[in-house]
């Protein structure tokens, strides 16, 4: 794999838009744009995905595992299968996501963390932080 820096790196991601099965583990993603990029089944496990813009995105089947999504907007992303297993969710933004069949055992959130209406984190697996 080649070597990039993080601006090089996020560059090509957002010209790109189709990481469709990507390895994107471990790395520093925080605070890009990557609305409407294709990222299903990519591996972003570990990944540091704080504050990223992440409207309208394909991660279906993505693996976010461990994943800091920290204030991470999910508006209306495809999240169809995705593994949040451990993933932090605080203050995330997952209004109108499609979070059917995720994996969210463990992942964390808190009160700020805006959720698809109806939907329940707990059911789901998610653990409440408390401030």
């Amino acid at each position: 794999m080649a070597d990039f820096t993080r601006e090089e790196l996020l560059e090509i991601i957002r010209n790109a838009r189709k990481l469709r099965g990507a390895d994107l583990k471990n790395l520093d993603l925080s605070g890009a744009d990557l609305r409407k990029a294709n990222m299903m089944g990519a591996d972003l496990r570990m990944s540091n995905l704080y504050g990223t813009d992440l409207r309208e995105a394909d991660l279906r089947g993505a693996n976010l595992g461990s994943a800091d999504l920290r204030k991470a907007n999910m508006r209306r992303a495809k999240l169809f299968r995705a593994d949040l297993r451990g993933a932090d969710l605080s203050e995330a933004q997952l209004f109108r996501a499609n979070l059917r069949a995720a994996n969210l055992t463990g992942a964390k959130y808190n009160i700020g963390t805006i959720w698809r209406k109806g939907f329940d984190p707990i059911a789901a697996g998610a653990v409440f932080l408390e401030d």
